[in-house]
């Protein structure tokens, strides 16, 4: 059995992951259709490493599995040209930030009162103590 190229991305596990979290209302198919995916194995053949994710397809995958698309954007781009290219590209653009961490950001902007406060080791260590690290 030969191995799939890219079973072992982080993409791969992702979609396993958010298909496996939607289950419960959207099925595996819908997911595809809504991802613009004519064939609906498309999902089968992403979550097990066989096919990857189209940089173009990320706006609709996105959307279709209710995720932030910047994140399956860099998701995408590591599992097309590989980590160090990645890399590269994130080093020479930075790094596309999620709404989520917006919300992060815009929370240390309120509490700080916009004081842009430096990142210490103490407020590092917080960080850390929120996420059991």
């Amino acid at each position: 059995m030969t191995k799939k190229p890219h079973a072992d991305t982080r993409m791969a596990r992702y979609v396993e992951r958010r298909v496996l979290e939607l289950k419960p209302k959207k099925k595996q198919a819908e997911i595809a259709a809504l991802a613009g995916y004519v064939n609906q194995n498309m999902i089968t053949m992403i979550k097990q490493g066989s096919s990857k994710v189209a940089l173009d397809r990320v706006p609709a995958l996105a959307k279709a599995l209710e995720c932030d698309a910047a994140y399956l954007l860099r998701l995408a781009i590591e599992q097309s040209i590989g980590l160090t290219a990645a890399e590269a590209v994130v080093e020479v653009f930075g790094e596309p930030v999620t709404s989520n961490e917006l919300g992060w950001l815009k929370a240390i902007r309120k509490a700080s009162n916009n004081t842009d406060p430096r990142l210490t080791c103490r407020s590092e260590t917080a960080i850390n103590a929120i996420f059991g690290r």
